[in-house]
């Protein structure tokens, strides 16, 4: 092939990529016919992205297919998609749909959730509609979200007990530790200036160890999960953090959730799907209430971990919201304020109220989940916490 035919084919495909942005019409510019496979994607992609309101484009263009908003074209659609595009574009493709057309109500159909890609945003739409759900999709809507929950447990369970029982077993340290127990870096850090140049070795003087996990008191770890509309993801993730941690027979684990109400659903630990549609995403906030029943269940503070995931936006009484996460903290208690739990970016919160935490000392951030296991070691250890950039 000469430099010249290389070229060609170079335009020719960026000329192809721009017609399947444009959408083409008169305005593209391109002067590209799409055919086969690529006039496929473009039907796919004009019956979401074309403008009107039934989904499609004018009939001057090309993109005019439309959903319709009924069962059997949105079937064909999802379909159609996942024959195209890969899961991660499908995914996102799907949350537009949803967003963009409405197409909410179609999901209560068991024909409609077998033809969709299970993920993160999908699983909050369709806790938020739990309560709509009739029995005959129940069973396949449980189905999904248990997909999706198998697949972030096999993601993220490993790495979180990896991390905390190292923490666990560090926050365990003792003064006169067995030979085994010794933490190296520790003793030899402290023991520095006990360097003899002549033998280039250290003296150790004092000895620094930990003690096992199944050895020390036990840790909690209490989860107060917003389940406003807006922290859906979060709730997902918190669920399946919530049942890793739960595992783990070192912490004793409690969740609870909370909107205007709160629930506790610890004992329903050990099956996070139970977790998820015991749930009532949307209403109210209340976070003084829920974390005053946080507070009424913690017996030793200086071993209690609180995890507050919430936007902060809070319609119960303010001052007192903040004087409990104040007496906590006075108490011993480790207190974690997380504005979101997902891969979200940036979210809304409440900045005023994310500003007295950070006054009391409990920093307020974002936190993805591959970070989480970091943040609960530090405050396991009692160590500042690995904030990721400022929000």
């Amino acid at each position: 092939m000469t430099a010249m035919q290389a070229a060609a084919g170079t335009d020719d495909e960026r000329l192809r990529r721009w017609r399947l942005v444009l959408g083409g019409g008169e305005a593209d510019g391109t002067g590209c016919a799409l055919t086969g496979r690529d006039a496929a994607m473009d039907a796919a992609l004009g019956a979401l992205y074309g403008g009107a309101a039934g989904g499609g484009r004018r009939r001057g263009g090309e993109r005019s297919a439309g959903l319709g908003g009924s069962a059997p074209s949105v079937a064909r659609w999802l379909g159609d998609i996942r024959q195209y595009f890969p899961s991660s574009v499908v995914q996102v493709m799907q949350r537009d749909a949803i967003d963009r057309l409405g197409l909410s109500s179609l999901l209560l159909e068991p024909e409609m959730l077998e033809a969709v890609e299970p993920d993160v945003h999908l699983v909050g739409t369709l806790l938020s509609l739990n309560k709509a759900m009739p029995e005959t999709t129940r069973e396949t809507a449980r189905a999904v979200v248990r997909r999706v929950v198998e697949q972030l447990e096999k993601k993220l369970a490993s790495r979180t007990r990896a991390t905390l029982t190292g923490a666990l077993d560090r926050s365990a340290r003792i003064s006169r530790p067995r030979h085994r127990d010794i933490d190296w870096d520790r003793t030899i850090r402290a023991n520095l200036k006990n360097y003899l140049p002549e033998y280039r070795t250290v003296v150790p003087e004092r000895l620094i160890g930990y003690g096992r996990a199944s050895q020390s008191v036990k840790k909690e770890v209490i989860l107060c999960i917003d389940q406003s509309g807006s922290m859906a993801a979060s709730v997902v993730y918190a669920s399946v953090f919530g049942a890793v941690l739960a595992s783990m027979r070192s912490i004793a684990t409690r969740l609870v959730v909370f909107d205007t109400s709160v629930v506790d659903l610890t004992d329903q630990l050990d099956d996070p799907v139970d977790v998820l549609f015991g749930t009532q995403l949307g209403g109210g906030t209340d976070i003084n209430r829920a974390l005053a029943y946080c507070q009424s269940k913690i017996t030793r503070p200086a071993d209690t971990v609180v995890v507050l995931i919430s936007d902060l936006y809070e319609g119960g009484i303010r001052n007192e919201m903040l004087k409990r996460v104040a007496a906590m903290k006075a108490a011993g208690v480790q207190f974690v304020a997380l504005l979101a739990l997902s891969d979200e970016g940036a979210p809304s919160y409440d900045r005023e109220h994310a500003a007295a935490l950070a006054a009391l000392g409990a920093p307020a951030f974002a936190c993805t989940p591959d970070l989480f296991p970091e943040v609960m070691a530090a405050a396991i250890e009692k160590r500042p916490l690995p904030e990721p950039s400022a929000s």
